[in-house]
């Protein structure tokens, strides 16, 4: 079943299930906001496969936006499995990354 991240109205994400947990995983220990982190782990523990990130507080919502810009397609290179669809999985993961610009996120684009 595919996971959902809707950034704004019009502006989501889609992917498998199992990506989508570990989009979700990559930024429960690094975002300071428990509350936020502790939501983000009972979307995964009970496979809720959807994310509103208007949910969370805006400084949250922040937090979590600038660790998927900052580290997100890094950890992916290094953690996810090498295998002849990690190029394609890379790309879904930059497609998320790109679509927090288009959601009106504050931030620059990276280069």
């Amino acid at each position: 079943m595919a996971g959902i991240i809707v950034l704004r109205p019009g502006v989501d994400w889609t992917a498998t299930g199992g990506l989508f947990d570990w989009t979700l995983e990559f930024v429960i220990p690094r975002i300071t906001d428990r509350e936020a982190a502790e939501r983000l782990r009972e979307i995964v523990d009970n496979n809720l496969r959807s994310l509103w990130i208007e949910d969370p507080s805006a400084p949250a919502q922040q937090e979590i936006v600038d660790h998927w810009r900052d580290g997100l397609i890094a950890a992916g290179q290094q953690q996810l499995p090498d295998t002849d669809q990690k190029a394609t999985v890379l790309r879904r993961l930059q497609e998320l990354v790109e679509a927090t610009y288009t959601a009106g996120f504050p931030g620059q684009v990276s280069s």
